[in-house]
C-alpha cells in the first residue's frame, strides 16, 4: 500500500467501521427513483441499453450537485422502455491543467469501450451524442444496490481483518487513525486492472457501484488516458503482486484489440498519442505480470478518497 501518504480526517467514529462512499445524488422530487433491479438488469443487456441510450429521447429533471463538472440526471424512452441515466455536455466540463478541454466526455466513453472489450463488464453503457446542451456522454445510471455488502472499511491499525485488505493508514480524529482497507473481491480486482489499463486519475469509493444483479461497475472516468502516470485509486491492496491468469488472458486480447477494432473505436476520443501510451501500459503490465506500485511521482490516493 502506499507508504508516503496519509489521508487526512475521514469522518468515521471508530475503527473497524464501513468506509462507506457517499450516497449518490437523490432524483429530483417528483421524479421517479431508479430501481436498482431494473437498472441492473438493463445493464447487462448492453445491447438493448445502447440503442436507448443513443436513439432514445432525454429528458432532464436536475442537476447532480456532487459533480465537479455539469452532470445532469435525465430520462430516456425508446418504444416504450424508460430508464435513467446521466448527461454530461461537453459545453459543462471544467477546463483541466492536465487534460485538453472538451475531452472528458470522450474519454468516457473509451473507457467504457474498454471495459466492453475486457468481457469484465465493469462500466455501465455508455455512448457519446447530441442533448438538450449539445454533444456529452450519455451513460446508464445503475442505482447501487442498497442492501449490498461495503467494500471500504476503517480498521484498527494494526489489521487488516481477513479477507481485506490494506490501503493506507486514516486520521479519524481525535487524534487517531485507522487503516483504510478494501475486500479482497475479485471484482474489484478486475477493476484494479481496468485502471491500471485506463491509468485512472480518480478511483475514488463513490465511484464504485454495487448493482443488484452482485456486479460493481466504476463510474466517472473522465480524467483517464492521460500520457504520463497518473494512476489514483483506493484499490493499492494487490500493488507488486503477481496478476491472476485470467488478467494475463485479458491483456493479451486487449493487445490484440487495440491493434484493430477496439483502436479504431477509441481513435475519436483519444490522441494517437494516448492511444500509444495504453498500448504501452498493456504490455508492461504483460511484460511485469504484476498489479502496479503507487508512483513516486504522483498522488496515489484521490482526494476526497471516498
Amino acid at each position: 500500500m502506499p507508504a508516503r501518504e496519509r489521508v487526512p480526517a475521514l469522518n468515521a467514529d471508530a475503527p473497524s467501521s464501513p468506509a462507506a462512499p457517499p450516497p449518490r445524488d437523490e432524483a429530483p422530487p417528483d421524479v421517479p427513483e431508479a430501481d436498482p433491479v431494473a437498472g441492473a438488469a438493463l445493464a447487462a443487456d448492453t445491447g438493448t441499453a445502447l440503442r436507448l441510450l443513443r436513439e432514445g429521447a432525454l429528458t432532464l429533471h436536475g442537476r447532480l450537485t456532487t459533480a465537479s463538472n455539469a452532470a445532469l440526471y435525465c430520462s430516456v424512452s425508446l418504444d416504450g422502455l424508460t430508464a435513467q441515466c446521466v448527461y454530461k455536455p461537453v459545453a459543462g466540463e471544467r477546463p483541466l491543467w492536465d487534460f485538453p478541454d472538451g475531452t472528458l466526455a470522450g474519454r468516457e466513453v473509451a473507457a467504457y469501450e474498454v471495459s466492453a472489450a475486457t468481457g469484465w463488464a465493469l462500466v455501465p453503457p455508455t455512448v457519446l451524442r447530441e442533448g438538450p446542451h449539445g454533444p456529452g456522454m450519455v451513460q446508464l445510471w445503475v442505482e447501487p444496490d442498497p442492501d449490498a455488502a461495503p467494500v471500504l472499511a476503517l480498521q484498527d491499525p494494526a489489521g487488516p481483518e481477513s479477507g481485506w485488505l490494506p490501503v493506507i493508514e486514516a486520521e479519524v480524529g481525535g487524534g487517531r487513525t485507522a487503516l483504510l482497507v478494501h475486500t479482497d473481491d475479485v471484482r474489484l480486482r478486475r477493476m484494479a486492472v481496468l485502471d491500471a489499463v485506463l491509468n485512472n486519475a480518480d478511483r475514488k469509493g463513490g465511484h464504485l457501484i454495487p448493482a443488484a444483479d452482485g456486479r460493481i461497475y466504476g463510474i466517472d472516468h473522465g480524467v483517464t488516458f492521460a500520457v504520463p502516470g497518473k494512476l489514483r485509486t483506493l484499490l493499492w491492496g494487490w500493488a507488486g503482486e503477481p496478476l491472476p491468469a485470467e488478467a494475463r488472458a485479458v491483456l493479451a486480447g486487449l493487445a490484440q484489440a487495440l491493434d484493430g477494432e477496439l483502436g479504431e473505436r477509441l481513435a475519436p476520443h483519444l490522441t494517437a498519442q494516448e492511444l500509444r501510451a495504453t498500448a504501452g501500459r498493456i504490455a508492461a503490465l504483460r511484460r511485469t505480470g504484476l498489479h502496479p506500485l503507487p508512483s513516486d511521482e504522483w498522488p496515489s490516493i484521490p482526494w476526497p478518497p471516498v
